[in-house]
């Protein structure tokens, strides 16, 4: 056995020894005259690495068919062939995650009904066809009812868009109209436990809207671009009873590089006027117009921008006023594309609007005041970074002057509805201190994660507390592609504890001592929501979403508690 083993190792040595020599022989020879079509030069296996994918003709085939090879013979050569089909093995990693293989459509129609007495349906329609003409339009409905009496929600949403793009600049516009129907079915009790709100009245506001902008196009090659834009934003916005806004907003900006340097303005004037409101001055009627401008210079190197410039802040209606603010930021990389710092102060005026408060609160009182917040001054700073494509974080620490803050508060003769108070005035103003924290990561290709922490310390000026304004709040997501069928997504909102602005009433009604209110505090709450949709084929969706899974039917205003925990399931088509 010995001996055969032995035999064995010496023919093995004794065939390597004689390709050797055919190898150095063949080498000899190509120095004398080239080499025949039927010859090969045998340099190293073939080792399957993902570099010689380049050396291969053919373009790897993605649907992984193998498709029919010869067997192909080379002589005296050992039985090393090349197996193509065996090295492309390795491109797998190239295959396209499941992820990535939904399709897209421009259309798609959904609907869906749930308890609480739930409707809802959607419908968004697009024409894509064109490389430079993009236009369409959209339609939304949904209505629910709380347990409560008259605890109704309603919104209908539709509308009509297009963009064309020439070649040195683009428009766009919108036109569309919105509906909110509700009922004022906040219960407000007297010393007796008796209800201050047997009417329960209804509230509809009505929102008809028109946008359009035209903006150049950015081109990278030309150093000395000269860019521009400019935007108009029209609404009327009208509630059930006396109150209606009228809005006429004009704006552009014009912007020339030279290089790293910038120099350039912004402009603006906003037209507003609010019927069956009261002005500042305690008259009906609220005209609260605003024109601002702000020329700017910036530097940009390979790691920094700078901008320097002013706010230059007009007001014109039923007060007139002139402010200068102002505005420089600094953005610097400590660590180019990964780390950051940043800084900047500024200061304005953001102009008081029935639309936006009846947005946040649609529980306001007729007659409500309507007034402009000055930003005095706004310092902050912070920093921000990324690790690649895959996490992103920022961090922002601010301080803030501001007169004219606004404020939610119960009526006092209707507590059931909202009045505004402002606090902060040229004499004192409100001091904001906050941190805003904010992060996104991508765990995989299937995981995306997000969160957003706000921090708010108020210095009130006048006021005693900040009536139903949080300083805590986070909110969270969460999306998870669980297979090429079904995805999940998941929501978190948490609001701190809030203070309200609140009365003791007799049997009349009538507020027992309307010069001393009492402070009543709101609990803090979490909101946990989550969604799944499962791709049943190709267009055909089924989808279901649970809101307010805690049940917990908070305040967010006092008096009015939301809406308990509800679910919504239906099917959605695209096409």
């Amino acid at each position: 056995m010995k001996f055969q083993k032995i035999l064995t190792q010496t023919a093995f040595l004794a065939m390597l020894t004689g390709v050797s020599f055919e190898a150095a022989a063949q080498q000899r020879e190509e120095t004398e005259k080239p080499v025949a079509i039927d010859s090969f030069v045998i340099v190293r296996d073939y080792r399957p690495l993902l570099a010689d994918a380049v050396k291969i003709r053919r373009s790897p085939d993605m649907s992984n068919k193998r498709e029919y090879m010869p067997r192909l013979t080379y002589g005296n050569v050992p039985d090393k062939k090349l197996d193509i089909n065996t090295g492309l093995s390795e491109l797998k990693i190239m295959e396209t995650p499941f992820i990535r293989s939904r399709d897209t459509y421009s259309n798609y129609v959904k609907a869906g009904v749930g308890n609480l007495g739930t409707i809802m349906g959607e419908a968004y329609f697009a024409v894509e066809d064109y490389e430079d003409i993009r236009f369409g339009g959209f339609v939304k409905h949904l209505n629910q009812k709380g347990s409560l009496d008259d605890q109704r929600f309603s919104r209908q949403e539709v509308g009509a868009f297009g963009r064309r793009i020439f070649p040195a600049l683009t428009i766009d516009g919108q036109i569309g109209y919105n509906r909110l129907g509700t009922n004022f079915y906040g219960i407000p009790v007297d010393q007796n436990g008796a209800s201050l709100n047997p009417s329960r009245e209804g509230q509809v506001f009505n929102d008809l809207y028109l946008t359009g902008e035209m903006v150049s196009n950015f081109d990278p090659e030309d150093e000395d671009a000269l860019s521009f834009s400019l935007k108009t934003d029209a609404y009327t916005f009208s509630d059930r009873y006396d109150a209606r806004e009228n809005s006429f907003a004009l704006a552009g900006y014009l912007n020339k590089r030279v290089r790293t340097f910038n120099v350039g303005a912004n402009v603006a004037v906003d037209i507003n006027n609010v019927e069956g409101a009261m002005n500042i001055l305690g008259a009906s009627g609220v005209s609260n117009s605003v024109a601002s401008a702000n020329p700017y210079i910036s530097f940009k190197g390979a790691n920094y921008t700078i901008q320097l410039g002013a706010n230059l802040v007009s007001e014109f209606g039923d007060q007139s006023s002139f402010n200068i603010f102002p505005k420089a930021e600094i953005d610097f990389s400590l660590v180019p594309e990964y780390f950051y710092i940043f800084g900047g102060v500024t200061g304005g005026v953001e102009r008081g609007s029935y639309r936006e408060f009846a947005r946040q609160n649609p529980f306001l009182a007729s007659g409500v005041t309507i007034q402009n917040t000055i930003e005095r001054m706004h310092a902050y700073g912070g920093i921000k970074g990324n690790a690649g494509a895959t996490f992103g974080w920022k961090a922002k620490a601010f301080y803030r002057q501001l007169e004219g803050m606004p404020l939610f508060v119960n009526n006092m003769v209707n507590p059931f509805q909202f009045d505004l108070v402002y606090d902060g005035d040229g004499d004192e103003s409100v001091k904001h201190i906050g941190v805003e924290g904010e992060i996104n990561i991508r765990v995989s290709e299937a995981v995306n994660l997000g969160g957003r922490l706000n921090i708010d310390n108020y210095t009130m000026a006048y006021q005693a507390e900040t009536w139903h304004t949080p300083n805590i709040r986070l909110t969270a997501n969460a999306r998870f592609n669980i297979s090429e069928k079904l995805y999940i997504d998941a929501e978190a909102l948490f609001h701190g504890q809030t203070s309200a602005r609140a009365f003791a009433y007799n049997s009349s009604g009538v507020a027992i001592d309307p010069s001393a209110p009492t402070v009543q505090s709101i609990p803090s709450f979490l909101d946990l929501s989550a969604g799944a949709e499962y791709k049943a084929t190709k267009q055909l969706g089924i989808f279901v979403k649970a809101n307010n899974m805690l049940n917990n039917e908070y305040q967010r205003y006092l008096y009015y508690p939301r809406l308990g925990f509800n679910v919504i399931g239906g099917l959605n088509f695209s096409f």
